[in-house]
């Protein structure tokens, strides 16, 4: 690769990486993350996220869709079935469905005690608590089987 090409390649990336937004110069800034997991009902799912783990709705369109927001976290929640794109099959025809290991990561102040009062109200943990050199941690699943991974940071 020559030099004007590499050249070229460096500030075309440098432009991409650093585009500005169309209604200002100010650079754009990611403060708001999104994770979007399917859910077998809505209901369910948003009354678990809203009561036990401290979310807001944010949007909602019954039966199939529904955005909840915790602190900079927005939380969208789909079914596998309705007029929606994550409803659809992937060209392969594969379809989207809850459960797996992806998760999101709640930082908890005091896990033992978080864990009981989850457990007192029999919600469901894939384990009991485990700790490494980072923490403690362990995995709660919602009425869909995704998880969510409570943790505490070591001190």
């Amino acid at each position: 690769m020559g030099t004007k090409t590499l050249t070229l390649l460096i500030v075309s990336l440098s432009t991409l990486l650093f585009a500005e937004s169309p209604q200002s110069k100010e650079p754009m800034e990611m403060n708001t993350v999104r994770v979007r997991y399917m859910v077998n009902e809505l209901d369910p799912a948003v009354e678990f996220y809203t009561r036990y783990l401290g979310f807001q709705v944010k949007q909602e369109r019954r039966p199939n869709f529904a955005m909840l927001s915790k602190g900079n976290l927005e939380l969208v929640l789909s079914t596998p079935f309705g007029p929606g794109g994550a409803a659809k099959p992937m060209s392969d025809g594969r379809k989207a469905e809850p459960g797996g290991w992806n998760r999101i990561i709640i930082n908890v102040d005091d896990l033992p005690a978080e864990v009981a009062r989850l457990r007192k109200a029999q919600l469901h943990f894939r384990n009991d608590i485990v700790s490494g050199p980072g923490g403690s941690e362990i995995l709660l699943d919602d009425p869909s089987g995704n998880p969510v991974e409570l943790f505490q940071p070591a001190k």
